[in-house]
């Protein structure tokens, strides 16, 4: 992590006081929580429309913060403490992170994409770090204020650090990849999250592609073939990248070989060599996803033999694909992170092809940020679930009710439940599940359909 002396701060982004008396004095990393902070850290404040952090400076400094950064707005600052005065709080970040990055000895891996960047940066940490020093976005550190911090964490020592790029609307990418100066760049899918900010997916596809504005000149771009806005696009790229594609098709430089769903992950070969890669986490979905963290540590030199212990050892961040198991033995799939059309569809279609189980059930709840067409996607998701290997199917939410519409298309009523409380979705849901039965719960992170999943157990 970044370890300076206040003196060294103020020589890398602009400070407005005289920081002469604490000069010598040193920090290690970088903090925005005064609740948790650790010794040494540079607490930063930001003043908000409901709290100012600033009133928490002091209280940090002497929880045992090294200084703090303090905005030139705010009045009365405490110069008898270590503090360092800056226009704004958040460019000062920013730019902090901005001149330790540019000090950094490491390659970059950025990685951005409507649905998978999480469980893709996963996989990538996994893979290169059987042979290098990683460090990866921890939580959901991914955006203006979150990178930043990431960046003042990684160590001196470290030699890669695999960076997710999030965003909610254009110009956003482009600054993190810009402020990151990635050598890889891995786009994993254009999918429908954001419409509402965005208008088209089309509109989705330019803002991820501004990960390309950060990358460097002998980088490498590796996106989804399989998905046209991004080949229509980047099939006539001159720049001095290099570009791989990974999918699901031979059209991609590198694609999977017969794909074996397992009761707890997928088999599979790619055309590129004879290794048979077991992936401990389920979909088809993320078998393409681990494709694109193979082409990155390909690009590093990593061995097949090592790729093949990386991938065994992935493990996937809470509530993305989860496997647990109910009070009454059933197996659960704890989905509910996040959800989008695509991603929905990619984790019924999983269900469906699931061996071994008599009954499936799938727990369906709002996709939010699709835009004026929210609800036309949330019936389409239920006209297209697969009522032969599909036995039940339980909604949440309002727009949850348009995926029971839909899915009344197919089904049978008595085989379609539309809730808009937990409680009673719950209780009728645990007089449908035995040892033989599996439930998949998915919907967005605003739901909470984790509470479901807390139900059944």
């Amino acid at each position: 992590m970044i370890r300076k002396t206040l003196s060294e701060v103020a020589s890398m982004i602009k400070v407005e006081n005289d920081v002469t008396a604490f000069a010598d004095r040193k920090i290690a990393g970088a903090s925005i929580n005064s609740r948790n902070i650790q010794k040494g850290q540079l607490f930063i404040p930001f003043k908000g429309e409901r709290t100012d952090g600033h009133r928490f400076v002091e209280d940090a400094i002497n929880k045992g913060a090294g200084a703090a950064l303090w905005q030139k707005d705010v009045p009365n600052p405490p110069l008898h403490l270590p503090i360092l005065i800056v226009e704004d709080t958040l460019i000062a970040l920013q730019e902090l992170a901005r001149s330790y990055r540019n000090e950094l000895d490491i390659k970059i891996v950025g990685i951005t994409g409507s649905n998978g960047k999480t469980t893709t940066k996963d996989m990538t940490t996994n893979l290169l770090s059987e042979k290098y020093k990683v460090q990866k976005t921890e939580g959901n550190y991914n955006n203006h204020m979150g990178m930043p911090l990431t960046i003042l964490s990684l160590e001196e020592t470290t030699e890669i650090a695999v960076l997710e790029m999030g965003m909610s609307g254009r110009g956003e990418i482009d600054f993190l990849t810009r402020l990151a100066r990635p050598d890889v760049v891995i786009i994993t899918n254009i999918g429908e999250s954001h419409l509402q900010d965005l208008g088209s997916k089309e509109g989705i596809a330019e803002a991820k592609l501004e990960i390309i504005n950060g990358l460097q000149e002998d980088g490498l771009i590796i996106y989804i073939g399989d998905e046209p806005l991004l080949h229509n696009r980047l099939k006539s790229y001159e720049g001095p990248a290099t570009v791989k594609t990974f999918g699901r098709t031979r059209l991609n430089d590198l694609y999977p070989v017969g794909i074996e769903q397992l009761d707890n992950g997928s088999k599979f070969k790619i055309n590129l060599s004879d290794t048979e890669f077991i992936l401990p986490v389920l979909g088809t979905h993320n078998v393409l996803n681990s494709l694109a963290a193979i082409a990155a540590a390909l690009h590093f030199n990593v061995s097949f033999e090592n790729i093949k212990a990386g991938l065994a050892k992935v493990r996937l961040t809470n509530m993305r694909m989860e496997i647990l198991q109910g009070l009454h033995g059933e197996k659960i799939i704890n989905d509910a992170y996040n959800a989008s059309p695509t991603s929905t569809q990619a984790s019924i279609e999983l269900l469906a092809n699931l061996p071994g189980y008599k009954k499936k059930i799938l727990v369906l709840g709002d996709m939010l940020e699709l835009g004026p067409e929210e609800e036309k996607f949330h019936f389409e998701i239920g006209k297209s679930i697969c009522a032969e290997n599909i036995d039940a199917v339980f909604t949440y939410g309002r727009l949850g009710s348009f995926i029971a519409e839909g899915a009344k298309n197919i089904f049978s009523e008595e085989k379609v439940f539309s809730y808009g409380e937990k409680q009673p979705l719950i209780e009728e849901l645990k007089k449908h599940v035995d040892d033989e039965t599996i439930v998949l719960v998915k919907a967005s992170r605003g739901m909470q359909l984790e509470e479901v999943v807390a139900g059944l157990q």
